[in-house]
């Protein structure tokens, strides 16, 4: 008996220390975010004053329309908004196609394909970005949403496609051999019973397909001039440049906003964030 005290004694003990440390985590990982809420309610005078105040005074409502009408920010969410979808829709179309070739059908030096194009992951955009741009402008395609979105209807995400291989084929193939003795063919094995059965692993690959692509600023950097073609990334670039000087609390205010889509994001999917953590450990 008093073994079993101790012992459940100890679980007590750890499992608080545990939440205490995972508390002091959250509150640390917090703290850029709760700054950027007490900027962005500040007077540009307040912003940088020592020591620094977590409560402004007065607090500053109007940063956010300023900020929001200094983004353009109906033209500039609109286009985010009309690039992250496509991307998402090439990204799902191709790299399920090519992730399910890769774990169900039978072909030669399979493997060796898979591994060179697993590899790929190691290449930094930066070494393909100036061949890429020397394409696009040659096909007239600078300046458009064409090189944000065409290139995803491609397979261009290996870690994707990497990530879905290996949900594919935790699915017994005598399912697959099942349906094709019906009468199915492969293309429809892959919609009617790959896919199904892949909806977590699909909301996770949309799930990182939107975050890499509502946050990206690289690409839409390069490949885009006119400010009606901004992203929210760009236009939030553009303060600096715009000012003169960056108004600190309009710049919070604008992130805030841009954040805003991420985090819900995030609170509704949690979920498929933990799936796809278990998801990258499975059977390969």
């Amino acid at each position: 008996m008093i073994g079993l005290r101790g012992k459940k004694g100890r679980q007590k003990f750890t499992s608080v220390f545990l939440t205490i440390i995972l508390a002091v985590g959250a509150i640390i990982v917090l703290l850029p975010i709760l700054w950027m809420l007490s900027t962005s309610l500040k007077d540009q005078g307040q912003v940088f004053i020592m020591p620094p105040k977590w409560i402004p005074n007065p607090i500053r409502w109007s940063n956010y329309p300023e900020a929001l009408n200094f983004m353009n920010w109906r033209v500039v969410y609109r286009n985010t908004i009309v690039i992250t979808i496509l991307s998402i829709l090439g990204t799902l179309i191709s790299s399920t196609l090519v992730a399910f070739a890769f774990a169900r059908l039978r072909a030669p030096r399979k493997d060796l394909l898979f591994l060179i194009m697993l590899s790929t992951i190691m290449l930094p955009y930066q070494v393909v970005l100036i061949p890429q741009f020397i394409l696009f402008k040659t096909i007239g395609w600078v300046d458009t949403f064409y090189p944000l979105t065409a290139p995803f209807f491609f397979a261009t995400t290996p870690f994707l496609i990497f990530l879905l291989r290996q949900f594919f084929m935790t699915i017994p193939i005598e399912m697959d051999e099942a349906a094709i003795i019906d009468g199915c063919s492969y293309l429809q094995v892959y919609y009617k019973i790959i896919l199904p059965l892949s909806k977590p692993a699909l909301g996770i690959v949309s799930i990182q397909s939107f975050m890499n692509n509502w946050n990206d600023l690289m690409r839409p950097l390069i490949f885009l001039n006119s400010a009606s073609k901004y992203t929210v990334s760009l236009a939030l670039a553009n303060f600096s440049a715009e000012y003169g000087m960056t108004p600190w609390n309009l710049l919070m205010a604008a992130s805030l906003i841009a954040l805003l889509p991420c985090i819900l994001l995030f609170f509704f999917a949690q979920r498929y964030f933990i799936q796809g953590i278990v998801i990258t450990g499975l059977k390969g």
